[in-house]
């Protein structure tokens, strides 16, 4: 079957207003048009159409069964169409805060402390981009989040983590395979990160434990996701503190020992050096700063 051509959105325009006013000299009125216009875009959209959209009566209008059906379907797409026009363009849209940055560090680190920023300042909005998405060279962020050691030719940052490496995993996995010593993790799935230096081989040698192949388990692209199946019993992660304080307080994961190796690497919220940023994310900066990282 022919797909039927779009109408010009101003015929489309005129229908609506003619069908809520039932009179074309008030829908003139409305849409600063003479009424000559009016009738001249209603007779050249239902020629378009193929059928009457309006009953002509002595005294107004009266729309057709095809002109009750096809009123809906124009106001739903009007509606449609400013509604996206006024977020997109708006004049008076508030500029957002631009990030990017890891998932994982969103949803266990920035996450819970964004509704403190949101009550300290409500007319600013958060724009949080994952790095899981590809990088565009041409992106407008305001600002990264970024793991390393801080040091990024050309970038100032300012760390936001101070943290520690230790495994963890579910309760019920360890009540099933107790995991007494690190030689026991090699009775354990190890879960790695890719793209993290300090990994499983950088832990157990610093924990001096020989006996236990860092080589093996699942390979996986994001701290979440390996925190994800240690919830799941699948393994034993290697968390990094500032990632699990909410999973740890609430049960959801264990740490089997208490010995924590410091991590030479953290997050960092990182720009670009003299780089202007808008009042917003100059605020939410300094929020940032003033976050207690202890």
């Amino acid at each position: 079957m022919n797909q039927k051509a779009l109408p010009p959105l101003n015929w489309l325009r005129t229908f609506e207003v003619s069908a809520r006013c039932l009179n074309f000299t008030k829908a003139a009125q409305e849409l600063h048009l003479t009424q000559g216009a009016v009738s001249q875009q209603i007779r050249l959209l239902e020629r378009h159409l193929g059928v009457a959209l309006f009953k002509r009566l002595p005294r107004g209008l009266q729309l057709t069964d095809e002109g009750l059906s096809y009123l809906p379907v124009v106001q739903d797409s009007i509606s449609r169409l400013a509604a996206g026009t006024s977020e997109l363009f708006s004049q008076d849209q508030r500029t957002p805060v631009k990030i990017r940055g890891s998932l994982s560090f969103f949803v266990h680190w920035l996450a819970p402390r964004l509704p403190a920023f949101q009550a300290l300042y409500p007319h600013i909005d958060i724009r949080y981009i994952s790095t899981l998405w590809v990088k565009d060279s041409d992106a407008d962020d305001d600002m990264e989040i970024r793991w390393g050691n801080g040091k990024w030719p050309g970038h100032t940052s300012q760390r936001l983590s101070w943290d520690t490496l230790f495994p963890v995993c579910s309760a019920e996995l360890l009540a099933q395979q107790p995991i007494h010593t690190t030689a026991d993790l090699a009775n354990h799935t190890l879960l790695h990160v890719m793209g993290y230096e300090e990994g499983w081989g950088y832990w157990l040698s610093m924990m001096n434990e020989e006996t236990v192949d860092p080589s093996r388990g699942m390979q996986l692209d994001t701290l979440l996701a390996s925190l994800r199946l240690a919830e799941l019993g699948v393994g034993v992660a290697l968390a990094r503190s500032s990632m699990v304080e909410d999973l740890l307080a609430s049960g959801q994961l264990v740490a089997p020992f208490s010995h924590r190796v410091p991590a030479s690497e953290s997050f960092y919220l990182v720009r670009y050096s003299g780089q202007e940023v808008s009042p917003e994310a100059a605020l939410f900066i300094d929020w940032l700063s003033r976050l207690d990282k202890s």
